[in-house]
């Protein structure tokens, strides 16, 4: 499936930006306000916009980051949650877009499925299927912007357990939750230690008739205050947006000092937290078992409890933690590899993702396809070898937007650069003997499965992903564009081919 050079352009475009969800409508606000007279079009391959808070509509979803940096820098978080549902998350992106009128820039059903740049031209062609149908239209721009997440949108990660079709209850993966479905009564058991396993387990045990959560190992969790009280007072005395801001700065140091101890004293930190929950569940608890994982702290993301309610439901009995391995489905339940088994009536395998950055667009520079572990990042939101296209890609010890801001602002800069010195590309050139390494430093399970299929990072600035906002804002924001990393260009010139030293430097 796929256009051809005959296929009419259906617009021609200064920025296309693939994906209406938080990135998308964020990079929006930032083309409007600081490159006003480029055109742009959102191409949102969903009927609905808001990303993964219009896609996951499974029981207590919620931002698992405080909604003071979750939050668009620009739009001040009023709602007064820290950890907002997802249906308050949803409302607040459709809110932006209406209030700014980017609503009106978007093309829902429409699903970019090839980009393909001409240095020629200097321009991106994209193939797009419309409303899930054989038609194909094409649109070209100037400049691209991936806004599509970092995860496949048709299904989650599972893995093929044995037994699954001898089980004689309900199997839901949380991704693809039916929204109208009633487990009231249900016995229930949720494979996971993640986000989204400690989110399920309080959400779903006032109706359930039990839910268990079933680890393979610990994660780290820790009661945080759904009321951030700063802010509260904040806002008393100040306008909205300046208590706003100082929330968001409050919150930001908070993050990179606990980030940078769990970096720095990890057994200090591991100790401090087990304390907290051993506290919470009482002497009798085997929090060792439990919640002691084997990694150290922030070598995965933490887990966070709104008000402890995790806690709240192993201390009322309504829910419990089994940490076991799975030895096969039974027509009842789970067996597990210890010899006990787990009687259920629904099955939840909060298993986790399957990383997909860009969407899965067919990308191709100059008629040469686009190979993602062959091309390292830069500055963490643009790729080697790849002129005039920026990946929204936010942090992983911190809020996704956070980054996100910085990555469109960056663009902004770029494109009006451009615009004042009569240049029309911008692609970066990694230097011949640049040592490269896994994109990500983390150990979680579906980013270990994604690394082999993804870009890497530099050893080194601009091409290292620091994963530290103050540092990036510094340098994204005020640092040079012409900073000897990145070639400029016009149309009809040769684009370095990036790749080719990166290989050899590989070697």
């Amino acid at each position: 499936m796929s256009a051809t050079l005959s296929t009419p352009v259906e617009a021609e475009l200064d920025v296309l930006i693939v994906g209406a969800g938080l990135s998308g409508v964020g990079t929006a606000w930032h083309l409007q306000h600081r490159c006003p007279d480029q055109s742009y079009l959102i191409l949102e391959s969903r009927e609905s916009l808001g990303g993964t808070w219009d896609l996951f509509r499974y029981p207590g979803i919620r931002s698992d980051s405080d909604m003071y940096t979750f939050g668009y820098a620009f739009r001040p978080w009023t709602d007064g949650k820290v950890f907002a549902d997802g249906p308050s998350i949803r409302n607040y992106v459709k809110d932006t877009a209406e209030q700014a009128g980017i609503s009106q820039h978007i093309r829902y059903g429409h699903k970019v499925v090839g980009a393909h740049w001409s240095t020629e031209d200097a321009r991106w062609t994209l193939e797009v299927a419309v409303d899930g149908s054989n038609e194909i239209k094409r649109f070209r721009s100037k400049f691209m912007v991936l806004c599509s997440g970092y995860y496949r949108y048709e299904r989650g990660y599972m893995p093929d357990f044995p037994g699954m079709a001898d089980f004689k209850g309900d199997i839901i993966h949380p991704q693809l939750w039916p929204e109208a479905y009633d487990y009231s009564g249900k016995r229930v058991v949720v494979i996971g230690s993640g986000a989204t396993a400690i989110t399920l387990v309080p959400s779903m045990a006032e109706k359930a008739a039990h839910v268990t959560m079933l680890q393979r190992s610990p994660s780290y969790v820790a009661a945080r205050p759904s009321v951030d009280k700063t802010a509260d007072f904040l806002r008393k005395i100040l306008p909205s947006k300046a208590a706003y801001g100082l929330t968001r700065i409050k919150n930001v140091l908070q993050a990179i000092l606990i980030f940078q101890m769990s970096r720095r004293w990890p057994d200090w930190v591991k100790k401090g937290v087990l304390k907290a929950i051993q506290d919470e569940l009482g002497e009798d608890f085997d929090v060792e078992k439990h919640f002691s994982p084997s990694y150290r702290p922030w070598d995965q993301r933490f887990c966070l409890a709104p008000e402890g309610d995790f806690f709240d439901v192993l201390k009322s009995g309504a829910a419990d933690i089994v940490t076991d391995q799975i030895e096969r489905f039974t027509e009842t339940g789970i067996a597990l590899k210890s010899g006990e088994t787990l009687e259920a009536d629904l099955i939840i395998p909060a298993t986790g993702l399957d990383m997909l950055v860009g969407g899965g667009i067919d990308i191709s520079v100059d008629g040469e396809t686009f190979n993602a572990p062959e091309h390292v990042t830069y500055r963490g939101m643009m790729l080697s070898g790849v002129p005039n296209a920026a990946l929204a890609f936010g942090y992983t010890n911190a809020s996704w937007t956070l980054k996100v801001d910085l990555t469109a602002e960056r663009v902004c800069r770029l494109i009006n650069h451009m615009k004042t010195r009569n240049l029309d590309y911008v692609v970066p050139v990694p230097p011949a003997d640049l040592e490269t390494l896994p994109l990500l430093d983390f150990s979680s399970g579906y980013v270990q499965r994604a690394l082999p299929t993804l870009p890497r990072q530099g050893a080194s600035t601009p091409w290292r992903t620091y994963q530290n906002y103050i540092q990036d804002m510094l340098a994204i924001r005020f640092g040079k564009l012409a900073d000897g990393h990145v070639r400029f260009g016009t149309a009809g010139d040769q684009v370095f081919d990036a790749k080719e030293p990166f290989r050899q430097a590989a070697e």
